[in-house]
């Protein structure tokens, strides 16, 4: 979606308060768009993100409720946004360890948005693009997971996003809303405060030592996955906004674009911007949850069908490094 086309959109944006929320938000504020800014309960975080909006000069409000409450997301949608980013949901690790909040928000809370979306009627059908995960895949692999590879997720966390896809597809397939699925790699480096996502540690590597703080890296050196930047994030999630529902067709959900590299591969890098004594700064302390969440994932793509769509994402991990660097450390790394 262009900043052309954002012009006097209405959207919103769920779970906004963290960083790949923040910048959707502030980029559609860019482009012309009013935005509503929705949290769980943390109304400060979200009152941040307006404020930065407001700040650049765009239109946006908080909304502050439960996705899984029916009440709280028929108000959200009372006005009929053009477009829905559903970003809210509990991360994987914490679906994990706590299942019954994992079903709740991640399913539960996403089919109390697609049923307040559908009860509108009247000919309303907002655009949704939902976040969901390359958890939505299990072993065995081949070497690079092709766009029509079947879904077997392995954990809980990736089986509440695969019914998620397949409720969005079945919505979309009759005319409720108009969906589109992103399968967002493991994105790095996430900035602020480590959360309890399995995934963290692969920003951890990255973001502690460049900090002059100590990380733990909780699997071996040979673990590879698929990465992107919050910057490539955001972009995929608007760019899905813009996509002429004609050329995506019935297979709406998509794996995004990205960069395989080993734990090893993102030390070095980490080694090559910043030296050594920042890498030394990488403390290795095996976790068994982790090493067995972490081997059910898949590690690299041939993402053709999102390539062909239009979607970017970064050529390097290096890049990858460097941008977090220049956006959220104003260019400086802790000596």
């Amino acid at each position: 979606m262009t900043n052309k086309e954002l012009a006097g959109k209405v959207a919103i944006v769920t779970g906004a308060g963290r960083n790949i929320g923040r910048a959707i938000a502030l980029a559609l504020a860019d482009g012309g768009a009013s935005i509503m800014v929705n949290a769980r309960s943390n109304r400060a975080e979200a009152e941040a993100v307006v404020r930065e909006i407001e700040a650049a000069g765009g239109k946006a409000l908080v909304h502050i409720g439960d996705v899984a409450d029916p009440a709280a997301v028929r108000t959200m949608i009372a006005g009929r946004p053009d477009v829905i980013f559903h970003l809210a949901g509990v991360v994987s690790g914490e679906a994990e360890l706590d299942f019954e909040k994992g079903m709740r928000v991640n399913l539960d809370g996403s089919r109390v948005l697609l049923e307040a979306v559908r009860a509108i009627g009247d000919g309303y059908r907002p655009r949704l693009v939902f976040t969901s995960s390359i958890a939505v895949y299990g072993a065995p692999f081949p070497d690079a997971i092709p766009d029509d590879f079947h879904l077997t997720p392995l954990t809980s966390y990736g089986a509440q996003k695969a019914v998620t896809e397949l409720l969005l597809a079945d919505y979309t397939r009759r005319g409720f809303v108009d969906g589109v699925g992103i399968r967002l790699p493991n994105i790095v480096v996430r900035p602020g405060k480590p959360n309890k996502a399995a995934s963290g540690f692969f920003s951890g590597i990255i973001r502690e030592p460049l900090a002059g703080q100590e990380a733990v890296l909780p699997v071996d050196d040979s673990v590879g996955n698929w990465h992107a930047s919050p910057r490539a994030a955001a972009g995929f999630l608007v760019h899905a906004a813009g996509l002429d529902a004609a050329k995506l067709g019935p297979r709406i959900n998509l794996a995004m674009p990205g960069v395989y590299c080993t734990v090893a591969d993102q030390i070095a890098a980490l080694r090559r911007i910043a030296g050594d004594k920042v890498a030394a700064r990488i403390r290795r302390e095996p976790d068994p949850l982790i090493v067995r969440i972490v081997a059910g994932w898949p590690k690299r793509f041939d993402p053709r069908r999102a390539i062909a769509l239009g979607f970017k994402a970064e050529n390097s991990f290096d890049e990858i490094i460097r941008i977090h660097i220049e956006e959220d450390l104003d260019g400086k790394i802790a000596a």
